[in-house]
C-alpha cells in the first residue's frame, strides 16, 4: 500500500495545537483546525447582533488561534501566506469532515476522559486507514486506545512535538502494543522525511524521554540550588553554553516554557511514580508560591527573571523578591574557557573543588545515573535517549555522551566512593574493560548496547562531513576551506575558516574545487555544518586593511572575491551551494550566482553589507538584480524600474528573510532552487541536485547583457533614498551608502534601459566599496560589528 498524507485535522487550538497545524501547513499540507464551540458570547460579538448559532462565533476558537499565528514570536509561519493553509471549524460542526483527512492529530486538554471522548467521536467519523496520533506530554497512549475499533488502534501512536513546534527537532514517536508496524515505521520517515523531525521511537511512559530527563535535571537543579546557597544567576551562568547546554540554561528556560507547564509535567510523572523518584518530582515550596502569584515566566511577565527598563532581574527564591543579577566566578570556570572543546571544558569543571564544580557534579551526576536507570524503560537503546535529549532540550551531548565526555571509569570511582549505587548494568560494561559508551573506528561511530558494540546506522540521507574526512581524507585544503568527495562522482567545498567568514584562503579553494570538478567530477555542493553558513567577509582583516590605508590590497581582495562568483557561475559543471541558518553578506554572495540553491526551511539570507557601511562587492547587489529580472513576469506589466526599487529596497534596508520562504519571497532564491525541510538532509538533497543537473546534460550559462534604469532611474532611487531619510528609516550616513548603492543599480549615467555587461556593474561595485570603506563612519560601522556584534546607525 502506498500512504500519503495529502491533508490533516488538529483538534485542540491552543499554543500547541496551532503551533502544530502551521507547521503542517509550512510544508504544504492543509489543515482542519478544530476546537470546542463557545458556550457565551463576547462583548463585541453581542454589539454585532451575532448569536451563538453564527459560524463566526462557533468556530471563534479556532479563528482566533489561526489569527495569532501571524503574531506570535518566534513566527510559527515560515511565511505569511501559509495561513491560508489552515482552516478554523469547530468539534459539533465539522467532526464529520475528518472523514477527508489522512492524519488526525488530537492535542486537547491533558485529561484521559477527555481525550477518550474525544476518540469515540474520531473512531464514528474517521476514513478506515487514516492515522489518528495524540500529541500529550505523557498521559498513557496504551489508556487512550481502550474501547475503540480495531482499524482505529491499528493506525493510533503517540506523536508528541515539542514547542514551538517549527524550530524544536524532536518528534517522540510512541506506539501501542496494537498499533500496526506498517504504520510505526510509516510514520517515522514521514516525520522525518516530510516534517523535518529527529524522529525517537520512545516507550509508553510517563513524560517519555526528553520530559522525563530534562524535567528531573531541573528539579535536581532546583534543589541543589537551595541546598548550595546559589542564586538563580549563578546558575543560568554555569548551565548553559559553557556545559554544552542551551543559551536559556536552566531559569531562561523554565520562563519561556512555563512554570504552570512545567509543573504539570511534573506532577504528571509524580503521580506515576514512587519513593525517591516521586520525591525529587515535587516541585519546590517556592514554586508552588510563584505559581499562586501568577509568575509564570515570559507569558506573565515575570518568573525567575524580570526586565526593568533595560536591567535584568533575578528572583532571591529566598525572598521571592527581584535583585540584580549574579554570576558564578571560579578558577575553574575561566580554566574551563580557555579549555579547547567541550570535553576538557567538562572536566575542568566538574572535577574542580571550587562552587562551580560542587554544583556542576551535583547536579550532572544525578542525570547520568538516572538516564542509565532508565534504559530499557523510556527507550531501548542509550542512542534514543541522547538523541532526545539534544533534540528536545538544546543539549550538545546527550547524557551518555556527557558521561564520556567527562570519564565514565573516573565518573563511576567517584560516584561509589559517595555511595550513589551504579546501575549493575553500567558496572558489567566496565567490569569487560569497556570503558565508553560510544567509539568511533574510521569514521564510524559505534555504541553499547546489551554487552557489545553496535553500529551506529545513519539515515543514508545524512551526509557527515567530519566521518567522510576520517575515512576518505581531503583532496585539498587550506586554512578557509576543505574539498572533499562525498561520493557518486560529487565533490563538496567545506568552509572551516573562524565563522565561516570569507577570506583570501576561501576565494582560492573557490577557484581550485570548480577546477577539480570540471575535471574530475559530475559537478560542485558549497556547504558545510557549522553553527551557520557564512556570516560574511573577514570585516576584521578588512577594517585593517582600510585603516592603513591600504587601498590597493582592498582592490585586489575585491577583485578576486568577484573572480571566484563568476568562476562559481560560469562553471562547466553545476555548483549547487547549500546554505543553512546565517547566510549573510559573502555568504549570500556565495550563494546566488551558483546554479541552484539547495536551502533549509531555516535559511536567513540577506546582503547586509549597510549594516557595517558597505554595499556588496563580490557581485551581490548585481546577482540580486539579475535574479529579480528573471523572477519578474515579462509582458506588457514588466517594469524595470520596479525591478531597481526593489533590488535597492531589499540591499539598502539590509532586509534578512526570516525563512527559506521569504527569501524566495525577496528573490534570493527562485523556483528551481530548493528547500530541505530537515536540516540533515539538506547536503544530500544537494548533492542529489548536482546529480540531477548532470545527468541533464548541463552546460554553463550564456553570459548575456543586463539592462539598467540609467540617469532617470538613479534619480528615482535618489528620490525614495531621500525619502526613506526624512522618514526616519536611514540616518545621513545610510543616505550616503544609499546613494553609492543606487548609482551601482542604475549602472551609472547610462540612458534608461542600456543593457551593460556584468563586469561593467561589478566594476562599479567595487569602486563604491573601496569609496566607502575609505570613509571614517563606515569604519566607526565596522569597528562597531566587530566589538559589539550589532550595528552602528550613525
Amino acid at each position: 500500500m502506498v500512504r500519503q498524507i495529502r491533508k490533516a485535522a488538529v483538534l485542540g487550538s491552543g499554543v500547541m495545537g496551532s503551533g502544530i497545524a502551521a507547521h503542517l501547513a509550512n510544508i504544504g499540507i492543509p489543515t482542519l483546525l478544530l476546537d470546542i464551540v463557545p458556550r457565551e458570547l463576547t462583548g463585541d460579538e453581542k454589539k454585532k447582533g451575532l448569536t451563538l448559532a453564527d459560524k463566526q462565533v462557533r468556530n471563534r476558537i479556532s479563528q482566533t488561534a489561526i489569527t495569532k499565528l501571524l503574531k506570535q514570536k518566534p513566527a510559527p509561519l515560515s511565511a505569511k501566506a501559509n495561513l491560508a493553509l489552515i482552516e478554523a471549524g469547530n468539534l459539533e460542526d465539522d467532526i464529520s469532515r475528518l472523514k477527508d483527512v489522512d492524519w488526525v492529530i488530537e492535542v486537547v486538554v491533558e485529561k484521559l476522559e477527555v481525550k477518550k471522548s474525544v476518540f469515540a467521536q474520531v473512531d464514528q467519523h474517521r476514513k478506515p486507514g487514516s492515522i489518528i496520533s495524540s500529541n500529550t506530554s505523557g498521559i498513557s497512549i496504551e489508556a487512550m486506545k481502550e474501547g475503540r475499533s480495531e482499524d482505529f488502534q491499528k493506525h493510533f501512536l503517540g506523536t508528541h512535538f515539542f514547542n514551538p513546534p517549527r524550530y524544536l527537532k524532536l518528534l517522540e514517536i510512541i506506539p501501542t502494543k496494537a498499533t500496526s508496524p506498517e504504520v510505526l515505521e510509516y510514520m517515522k520517515q514521514f516525520g522525518e522525511d516530510v516534517l523535518g523531525k529527529g524522529v525517537v521511537e520512545a516507550k509508553d511512559t510517563p513524560n517519555f524521554i526528553a520530559n522525563r530527563i530534562g524535567t528531573y535535571g531541573l528539579l535536581v537543579t532546583l534543589r541543589e540550588m537551595q541546598k548550595g546557597g546559589y542564586s538563580v544567576g549563578e546558575v543560568d551562568s554555569v548551565t548553559g553554553p559553557l556545559i554544552g547546554r542551551a543559551t536559556s540554561a536552566t531559569f531562561r528556560t523554565l520562563d519561556v516554557v512555563g512554570l504552570d507547564t512545567f509543573a504539570h509535567v511534573a506532577k504528571n510523572v509524580y503521580d506515576q511514580v514512587d519513593g525517591e523518584e516521586k520525591e525529587v518530582f515535587s516541585i519546590p515550596a517556592f514554586m508552588n508560591d510563584m505559581l499562586e502569584r501568577g509568575w509564570l515566566g515570559s507569558k506573565s511577565g515575570q518568573g525567575f527573571f524580570l526586565k526593568k527598563g533595560k536591567e535584568i532581574l533575578e528572583l532571591n527564591p529566598e525572598t521571592l523578591e527581584y535583585e540584580a543579577r549574579k554570576k558564578l566566578k571560579t578558577p575553574s570556570i575561566e580554566m574551563a574557557k580557555q579549555s579547547k572543546g567541550l570535553a576538557n571544558k567538562m572536566k575542568a569543571l566538574v572535577y574542580s573543588d571550587d562552587r562551580a564544580g560542587q554544583l556542576l557534579w551535583n547536579v550532572l551526576n544525578p542525570v547520568l545515573v538516572y538516564s542509565a536507570q532508565l534504559l530499557g524503560d523510556i527507550a531501548d537503546d542509550i542512542v534514543a535517549i541522547d538523541q532526545a535529549m539534544k533534540w528536545g532540550f538544546g543539549w550538545s551531548t546527550g547524557p551518555f555522551e556527557t558521561w564520556d565526555a567527562i570519564g565514565v571509569e573516573k565518573s563511576v570511582a567517584r560516584l561509589e566512593s559517595e555511595g550513589v549505587i551504579v546501575p549493575q548494568w553500567v558496572k558489567d560494561m566496565l567490569d569487560k574493560g569497556i570503558t565508553s559508551f560510544y567509539k568511533e573506528e574510521n569514521g564510524v561511530v559505534h555504541y553499547y548496547n546489551n554487552g557489545e558494540y553496535k553500529e551506529l546506522v545513519e539515515n543514508p540521507k545524512v551526509i557527515n562531513l567530519k566521518a567522510i574526512k576520517k575515512q576518505k581524507g581531503v583532496i585539498k585544503k587550506n586554512s578557509g576551506a576543505s574539498l572533499i568527495d562525498i561520493g557518486d562522482g560529487v565533490a563538496l567545498l567545506e568552509f572551516t575558516s573562524p565563522n565561516n567568514a570569507i577570506g583570501l584562503d576561501i576565494m582560492q579553494m573557490i577557484n581550485a574545487a570548480v577546477d577539480e570538478a570540471e575535471a574530475n567530477f559530475k559537478g560542485l555542493v558549497i556547504g558545510n555544518q557549522g553553527k551557520n553558513f557564512c556570516v560574511g567577509a573577514n570585516i576584521a582583516m578588512m577594517l585593517m586593511e582600510a585603516q592603513d590605508d591600504n587601498i590597493y590590497e582592498l582592490d585586489m581582495v575585491i577583485s578576486q572575491f568577484q573572480k571566484a562568483m563568476l568562476k562559481i557561475k560560469y562553471s562547466a559543471v553545476p555548483v549547487v551551494v547549500a546554505p543553512f541558518n546565517m547566510t549573510l553578506g559573502g555568504g549570500a554572495e556565495v550563494s546566488l550566482p551558483a546554479a541552484r540553491i539547495q536551502a533549509t526551511t531555516e535559511t536567513y539570507m540577506g546582503l547586509v553589507e549597510a549594516g557595517v557601511g558597505l554595499i556588496p562587492g563580490g557581485g551581490g547587489t548585481k546577482e540580486l538584480y539579475v535574479k529579480t529580472l528573471k523572477n519578474m513576469p515579462k509582458g506588457v506589466d514588466f517594469d524595470l524600474q520596479k525591478v531597481a526599487n526593489q533590488v535597492f529596497e531589499t540591499v539598502a534596508m539590509a532586509k534578512v528573510s526570516t525563512s527559506a520562504e521569504e527569501a524566495r519571497g525577496n528573490n534570493f532564491l527562485n523556483a528551481s532552487d530548493g528547500i530541505s525541510v530537515n536540516a540533515d538532509h539538506q547536503l544530500y538533497d544537494a548533492k542529489q541536485a548536482v546529480i540531477s543537473m548532470h545527468e541533464q546534460g548541463y552546460t554553463a550559462p550564456v553570459r548575456t547583457k543586463i539592462p539598467v534604469v540609467g540617469e532617470t532611474g538613479y534619480a528615482a532611487l535618489l528620490l525614495g533614498a531621500e525619502s526613506m531619510r526624512l522618514s526616519g528609516f536611514l540616518s545621513e550616513h545610510d543616505l550616503v551608502i544609499a546613494k553609492e548603492l543606487a548609482y551601482v543599480l542604475a549602472g551609472g549615467k547610462l540612458p534608461f534601459g542600456t543593457e551593460v555587461d556584468e563586469q561593467y556593474i561589478l566594476n562599479l561595485e567595487k569602486q563604491a566599496f573601496l569609496k566607502l570603506i575609505s570613509t571614517p563612519k563606515s569604519q566607526a560601522r565596522m569597528q562597531h560589528m566587530l566589538i559589539k556584534g550589532k550595528p552602528l546607525r550613525n
